[in-house]
């Protein structure tokens, strides 16, 4: 089912649907934030800037994207493909991950936090913290026409998120915090090394522990992505030959041909003969930054 042209289609038009629903409270969002610090006297490019340095607005602004160029690419392009581009193969592999670790860091870690009053926008916070994340997780399973990609692919996926810590630890003591006016500003309480309640230690070694921590999760989400990617996606070969679908358990090989000399005469004549070449049968595979509220 899930390679039919209907379904195939159908899931294009939920991935547009999503992606439109994940802007929305994206939008929605930083308008709140907006105008919350109009109306506090706040430096606004400070509070937009701050915005977009959440983890979890990265992930699911580049979630949208990836699920707007996948469902485009079908329905433009992808009719009779037997597997999705490499390029969005691995941006879907990439924002499935970060948007499975935002969702996980924070509903385990963040959900309930204190924050101001009004600060947060309710339907667009669980757009982006539980629904586009348990979406994206559906799309891994379910997503259709998808590439098995190279166990290498985890060092990718892994790429982002080191870059946004290195980029967050160094602008953090460079910032006035908005709301409170101490002289840093941390997304998230788990890296801000100022934070007295960080459990179960304060400080940098405090910071250290989550940050490997949640390293350690960000590099096994990635690398099951990417295996259930291996299991069921379409191998396309660099040479441009038939994609090949992996074999399910317990399926015998097919009866194969010897192919002919390509200079061997033929029969009568001394005609040069050429081998015939056999196709393979195809399936494919699927493929996101972790967060908080984005006050």
């Amino acid at each position: 089912m899930m390679r039919s042209r209907a379904w195939t289609t159908t899931w294009s038009v939920l991935r547009l649907a999503m992606a439109a629903a994940i802007v929305a409270a994206v939008i929605a969002q930083l308008v709140q934030s907006v105008s919350n610090a109009v109306d506090a006297g706040r430096h606004v490019p400070t509070i937009i800037t701050n915005f977009f340095s959440f983890f979890t607005i990265l992930s699911n602004v580049s979630a949208a994207v990836v699920l707007v160029v996948a469902a485009l690419w079908f329905l433009t392009r992808g009719r009779g493909r037997d597997a999705e581009p490499t390029g969005i193969a691995v941006a879907l592999a990439c924002v499935t991950t970060y948007m499975v670790i935002t969702g996980i860091v924070y509903n385990t870690l963040l959900r309930g936090y204190d924050l101001e009053p009004g600060a947060v926008v309710p339907w667009s916070n669980e757009v982006l913290h539980l629904l586009g994340p348990l979406f994206l997780l559906a799309d891994l399973f379910v997503g259709p026409l998808r590439r098995a990609l190279p166990w290498r692919t985890v060092w990718a996926i892994v790429a982002f998120p080191i870059v946004w810590v290195v980029y967050t630890m160094i602008r953090a003591p460079f910032i006035t915090n908005p709301g409170s006016g101490d002289p840093f500003w941390y997304p998230y309480p788990f890296l801000n090394p100022n934070f007295a309640d960080l459990q179960p230690i304060s400080g940098y070694p405090g910071v250290v522990l989550y940050v490997i921590g949640i390293s350690v999760a960000i590099i096994a989400v990635g690398a099951l992505v990417v295996w259930w990617g291996r299991r069921v996606g379409a191998r396309m070969p660099d040479s441009g030959a038939a994609p090949t679908r992996p074999e399910a358990p317990g399926d015998a090989p097919g009866p194969t041909r010897p192919e002919a000399p390509l200079d061997a005469p033929a029969a009568s004549g001394g005609a040069v003969g050429t081998a015939p070449g056999g196709g393979a049968g195809t399936v494919e595979t699927a493929g996101s930054p972790a967060a908080a509220p984005d006050a």
